[in-house]
């Protein structure tokens, strides 16, 4: 047997730049499916505005179906603000918060109306309100390495928002390719620096790449000591501020062919996991 790695496989991510809206009882049904595969969280939905992301206005609804119980895959849901939070923490079947903090003030303002400061102590408030209800706080650090807006980047000031987020007590990160211009250098520099000083923090790595890219970013965080890999079955999603339809989620199929190959244990049932590739076929056409 292997070493362990975690899964997570990002259907929210994918599903939420389609223009065409997924019935509610699609996605239920589709996330009932990977249920069964045997991820280690699934990030399934958000409670984000619906003005701004109508893809997730069913969220509740969608959560109120899914058969938790029956399932050792952990539920993760999205959100940008106070009142997200609040929502999320209503549902039992929630066992993770995500929050989307940019090392790009001109993305943070994008993608949550806020500036750093004020994404920061958003963040440190729904860290403490989910802490009260047994929740974990994922922290998902958009930007991790370099962003397009001619804003300084440098792994210091990686580490630096780090420490903030240490010195909180968050104790998951995963560090985001936004816009799918990590190189294989710069994810081995940025992710073993990380662990290095922050050897408490459970490090994840969550990437958007071009075709043909994605093995060798798997196999750099691997090298430099991660064992937390977000994907998305058949590459689906990516960041719409990419501006670059090529530049996808990794394929959740081929992070774990790869994961395979160097005698990591996944804990993934392998024919579960080509229905839901056959069920995605589906959902996403």
């Amino acid at each position: 047997m292997g070493e362990k790695v975690k899964i997570i496989e990002c259907p929210r991510d994918a599903m939420q730049g389609l223009k065409k809206i997924i019935p509610t009882e699609v996605k239920s049904a589709y996330l009932k499916k990977l249920l069964g595969v045997g991820f280690h969280t699934l990030d399934f939905g958000s409670f984000v505005s619906p003005k701004l992301v109508p893809q997730m206005k069913d969220t509740p609804e969608v959560l109120g179906q899914l058969p938790k119980n029956d399932s050792r895959t952990r539920l993760l849901a999205i959100v940008a603000n106070i009142r997200g939070a609040e929502m999320a923490l209503k549902f039992d079947q929630v066992d993770y918060l995500g929050f989307p903090l940019s090392l790009s003030a001109t993305f943070q303002m994008r993608n949550t109306n806020k500036s750093m400061v004020e994404a920061m102590d958003t963040l440190k408030e729904i860290h403490r309100i989910g802490k009260e209800k047994g929740k974990d706080l994922v922290v998902y650090l958009s930007m991790g390495f370099g962003n397009p807006y001619g804003e300084d980047y440098s792994i210091k000031s990686v580490t630096s928002a780090v420490k903030e987020l240490s010195v909180e007590g968050i104790s998951i990160i995963a560090l985001s390719d936004t816009i799918g211009v990590a190189t294989p250098e710069l994810i081995y520099e940025v992710v073993s620096e990380q662990i290095s000083h922050f050897p408490d923090i459970e490090w994840g790595v969550h990437f958007h790449s071009r075709c043909g890219e994605e093995e060798e970013k798997i196999l750099a965080a691997l090298e430099a000591g991660c064992r937390r890999f977000d994907g998305a079955i058949l590459g689906f999603g990516g960041c719409p501020m990419a501006n670059d339809d090529l530049v996808g989620n990794i394929p959740t199929e081929k992070l774990v062919m790869v994961l395979k190959s160097k005698g990591f244990e996944t804990g993934i049932n392998e024919a579960a996991l080509n229905e839901a590739l056959e069920m995605a076929q589906q959902v996403f056409h």
